[in-house]
């Protein structure tokens, strides 16, 4: 049974490690706040004792525990922290979420159909954000920044992840996930209003629909 639609608006922030998603996310926060937009900022895997386990862990779990460790905490952060938010008509902006899962948990070699399995009753995002780039400008980058896990720190990580979302986007829209692919422009406030444009139209077109 598919869970009941709460009056806010989930927006996840997809895309490969250095793409620059925590960025956006950050400016598209701040925008939403400047037009009066009540908006909940947060992150997978969450803050929680369990994301930071996962968030951390990547050296020392692998494979199919670390599927299920950051399924679980997705499902506990739903149910804690997001879902509430949600009740209370706030415009709710996730960096990560199921699509991260598909392509990461796809790169330890766990099939597609076992992620989704684990994920399994989650809130359907009202807006999908695949944050893309050129995978030479976000390997730069990722070498730069330096890796925050050891998919990261794969050589040639960026490539694998930007065709592993592209299988993602496909997969998610065949479920009925309402995915938009962003190419992230120069200038980050750029695409964060290209995000602001999609997030407006889609609040509007929600409170449309019966």
């Amino acid at each position: 049974m598919t869970a009941p639609r709460l009056p806010g608006t989930l927006v996840t922030f997809e895309g490969p490690g250095g793409v620059g998603k925590t960025t956006i996310t950050k400016l598209v926060a701040e925008l939403l706040d400047t037009d009066g937009v009540p908006v909940h900022a947060t992150i997978q895997p969450s803050r929680a004792p369990l994301g930071e386990l996962a968030r951390h862990g990547t050296d020392t779990y692998r494979d199919m525990t670390l599927a299920c460790l950051c399924a679980a905490d997705r499902h506990h952060q739903l149910a804690t922290e997001i879902r509430p938010a949600l009740a209370e008509g706030k415009v709710v902006l996730c960096d990560r979420y199921v699509a991260s899962s598909l392509v990461l948990q796809g790169m330890d070699d766990i099939p597609l159909d076992v992620v989704w399995a684990l994920n399994h009753g989650v809130y359907r995002p009202d807006l999908v954000c695949t944050l893309s780039s050129a995978p030479a400008e976000i390997e730069q980058r990722l070498r730069t920044r330096g890796g925050h896990s050891r998919f990261e720190r794969a050589p040639g990580s960026s490539f694998r992840e930007t065709y592993g979302y592209l299988a993602a986007t496909t997969f998610l829209r065949d479920q009925g996930w309402p995915v938009q692919v962003v190419d992230c422009a120069d200038d980050p406030q750029a695409t964060a209003g290209t995000i602001i444009d999609l997030i407006h139209r889609t609040r509007t077109e929600t409170s449309v629909c019966p």
